[in-house]
């Protein structure tokens, strides 16, 4: 019995100590669940999630046929990315600089400051901007300003020369807004050799990325250069201008490049794209744990044009063959410029200039092509104004039938000397007799044409000069003149008649002068030129806008009188003036010459045609600036008739989905 209550007892006792540590355990635990639960609530508590920019590739550009004008390609930028930053930041840009220097390479400095002692502001640059955003006064100087930046960015312990290169590079990252959802671009387009040195390096580059970015390229860097354009940079006042129209508030980033001329301006909304998105998220102490591609980015749209490469570049290089032709034999001619345009939509095929310059190295020899006096950065196709000369003669024509000033089958007698008016009795170019229209085209007779001036009236002829274009803008997508045309008070001015109706007093321009020429071969309907074909999504596969084209106004041309005028523009070719080059032409051309006078120098040359005959489909304008005789500008028409209609790769325009050609 007493062994019985023994164990009894000790069988209690460790019971009690079994349940004691029962309850000691589950109180543990239940403290370690309940401190993780605290630590983890801790950490998402901590955290915060930053967005970044991925690039969109910006939309391409192709000619009517699909082949490639401005295309992208990859390229390699260096990038400050805030997140990865853990070094000190001058001590890197520092490096980064020397291995640049070392390269003979630049980095992006906005600073408007020299990179030399005495550091003084450069002249001709906004220093407004640095001065308010150091919080300087505003008659602050240059030396203000870089001792409040070695204050500012804690430059001490560099010499002056590096100072200057470290406060350059941050106060660029400063007006570029430099944080983890804006990285920094510090140098753009880096050699393949140094995008690798610094990827071998990382660690001495921490938050330092070398990225993979698309480039602007063009396939062809003298092809149309006015026309196509170029990007560059956000100009510093257009990034956050007060006004709102600011490419900030439109989404972009600093650092991206823009459309600054030509169609590479016009099509921007479309080219840009749209930027992808990437979030980041940080812990407690800002370190990256995690990131995500929360939206990818869309290219931007392809823009095709009504250009034809290849008829562009015969326009070039037949301008330039021809032009030095004339040069070598003693002419006068410096320059000239040449326009296709389609008769039925006013699309323009090429639109050519001489001299004209390369793209790839316009910015290294800008100062030089500014100061020559040829003037190869003009777009004299569409900005050049000039006399048109006799290629007017065909509209006065309409307008004479139109309004019963003369009569179909009419002779005039040309004596040489129109004497009507006695204090202006100006001459024609030869003794012509009496002939009716046709003969007065063919053969470019003046007097003739000075009679229907006197009798239409100059307040006439400007009217219908305004409804064939000339003298008004053509609404090209691009930069053009809308001309000269003189508003007359009334028609008792005589001299002044009978000088517009000759082609002189007014001035247009060369793509006036082939639109002039479509309206006038299609019947008299009066369209708005452009460039544009279609925009299509980056891949080619959907269409977002499809050109149509726009009428302006509507020339009322009789069957007769078109009739009348055409026949009289065939005979240009086949007989008369510009018979040298078309005589035996496999094609029947409506053409008509003409030679403008310039006061104290020779003569420009200007020639107008549409082809074919009977159906047309183009129409031609090309001057040549102090060509002389009419008839020089011939051939670079001939050679542009060739190339549309007997080069084969013209032949026939392809149809969705594009096939993109080099």
């Amino acid at each position: 019995m007493p062994f019985q209550k023994k164990s009894q007892l000790q069988l209690t006792i460790l019971s009690i100590f079994l349940v004691i540590a029962l309850l000691l355990y589950t109180v543990r635990m239940y403290s370690l669940q309940i401190q993780a639960h605290n630590d983890k609530n801790g950490i998402i508590a901590g955290t915060k999630t930053l967005t970044a920019v991925l690039k969109a590739p910006r939309g391409e550009i192709l000619d009517c046929y699909g082949r490639k004008i401005a295309v992208n390609r990859d390229g390699y930028n260096i990038v400050f990315n805030k997140a990865y930053v853990k070094n000190d930041l001058n001590d890197v840009i520092l490096s980064l600089i020397k291995l640049m220097q070392e390269n003979n390479l630049e980095w992006i400095d906005k600073l408007p400051m020299h990179k030399n002692e005495p550091y003084g502001f450069i002249e001709g640059e906004s220093t407004a901007k640095l001065i308010k955003k150091l919080k300087l006064a505003h008659y602050a100087t240059a030396q203000n300003c870089f001792e409040q930046m070695v204050k500012k960015y804690k430059l001490s312990k560099y010499s002056p020369d590096e100072q200057r290169l470290i406060m350059g590079v941050r106060y660029s990252m400063d007006i570029a807004d430099f944080s983890i959802s804006y990285p920094y671009t510090f140098a753009e387009d880096i050699p393949t050799e140094l995008m690798r040195k610094i990827s071998e390096s990382a660690f001495l580059y921490a938050g330092i990325t070398v990225d993979v970015v698309p480039f602007r390229e063009y396939v062809d860097t003298t092809l149309a250069v006015n026309l196509i354009g170029t990007v560059g940079p956000i100009f510093e006042e257009d990034w956050d201008k007060a006004d709102g129209a600011n490419y900030k508030s439109k989404g972009y980033s600093y650092n991206d490049k823009v459309g600054k001329s030509g169609i590479e301006y016009w099509a921007e909304e479309y080219l840009h794209g749209t930027d992808g998105q990437i979030a980041y998220t940080l812990d407690s102490k800002g370190n990256i744990i995690s990131s995500q591609i929360t939206r990818e980015p869309i290219a931007g749209k392809t823009v095709m044009l009504t250009l034809d490469k290849s008829i562009q570049r015969t326009a070039q290089n037949s301008l330039e063959t021809v032009i030095k032709k004339l040069q070598s034999e003693g002419g006068t001619v410096t320059a000239g410029s040449a326009v296709m345009i389609d008769v039925k939509t006013s699309g323009i095929i090429c639109g050519a200039n001489y001299p004209t310059y390369d793209s790839a190295t316009m910015n290294q020899n800008y100062e030089q092509l500014l100061a020559d006096p040829a003037k190869p950065l003009t777009n004299r196709a569409f900005q050049g104004v000039y006399p048109i000369g006799s290629t007017i003669k065909p509209a006065v024509a309409v307008a004479a039938l139109e309004n019963n000033h003369y009569t179909q089958g009419e002779t005039i007698r040309c004596v040489h000397t129109y004497k009507l008016f006695g204090d202006y009795q100006p001459s024609c170019m030869g003794y012509h007799g009496s002939i009716a229209l046709k003969t007065a085209l063919a053969k470019s007779c003046n007097y003739f044409f000075f009679e229907l001036g006197r009798r239409i009236g100059a307040t006439t002829l400007t009217d219908y000069f305004k409804q064939f274009g000339l003298g008004v803008k053509t609404g090209v997508e691009v930069d053009d003149s809308a001309g000269i045309l003189i508003q007359p008070e009334s028609d008792g001015v005589g001299g002044d008649t009978l000088q517009i109706s000759i082609g002189q007093m007014n001035a247009f321009t060369p793509l006036q002068l082939a639109n002039y020429a479509a309206t006038l071969s299609n019947g008299g309907t009066h369209h708005k030129a452009t460039l544009i074909d279609k925009i299509v999504s980056y891949d080619l596969t959907d269409t977002f806008l499809d050109n149509q084209p726009v009428v302006l106004n509507t020339v009322n041309i009789s069957e007769s009188t078109l009739k009348a005028v055409k026949e009289g523009m065939l005979s240009v070719t086949v007989d008369g003036t510009g018979r040298t080059v078309f005589s035996d032409y496999p094609i029947k051309i409506g053409g008509k010459t003409g030679t403008s006078q310039v006061t104290n120098k020779a003569d420009h040359s200007t020639y107008i045609v549409f082809a074919p005959y009977e159906n047309p489909e183009v129409a031609i304008s090309v001057i040549l600036e102090h060509g002389s005789s009419g008839y020089s500008a011939g051939t670079v028409v001939k050679e542009l008739l060739d190339a549309y209609f007997f080069f084969e790769d013209n032949a026939t325009q392809p149809t969705p989905p594009y096939m993109v050609l080099s």
